[in-house]
């Protein structure tokens, strides 16, 4: 009988560790999307590569530099030679994690207005409000924006 149980659990045990990492996935899922931060001059998209989130952006209100009349570019970059990268396509977020406490963790958000580089966590208020929090060493210390999904249009 104990052989049995023994066996039983091998069986049982991966179908419930199975399920319950599809239920953690299904919840990380929920931040894929696009994504537009409080001051609306930028939209961002939110992917999944391997078990990570990453986004970029996809949407510039002024996608064009007044002075040089060519697209906008990355020009606050510390890294010189990253300096001519254009900003449409530049991924700011990297490396998220969902954790089982609603958040994505042990990711970096890059703020391409300073050229600096926050740790960050994500938190999601509802289904259409993110709240992001880049900081330097303690989250307490940091700041937090809000973002607002996008609706996208679908196609006929």
């Amino acid at each position: 009988m104990k052989k049995i149980r023994f066996f039983l659990s091998l069986l049982v045990l991966p179908l419930f560790c199975m399920t319950t990492a599809n239920a953690q996935n299904v919840e990380g899922d929920k931040l894929i999307g696009v994504w537009e931060p409080s001051h609306g001059k930028a939209r961002v998209k939110i992917e999944k590569i391997g078990d990570k989130y990453y986004g970029k952006i996809v949407w510039l209100r002024e996608p064009i530099d007044p002075v040089t009349n060519q697209p906008k570019v990355d020009k606050n970059n510390p890294d010189e030679s990253m300096r001519q990268v254009p900003l449409k396509g530049y991924r700011i977020l990297k490396d998220f994690v969902y954790n089982d406490k609603g958040e994505w963790v042990d990711g970096t958000i890059y703020d391409p207005e300073n050229g600096n580089t926050y740790s960050c966590v994500i938190k999601m208020k509802d289904e259409n409000t993110l709240d992001i929090r880049g900081y330097i060493g303690v989250k307490a210390l940091g700041r937090t924006d809000v973002w607002t999904r996008v609706a996208v249009k679908k196609k006929d």
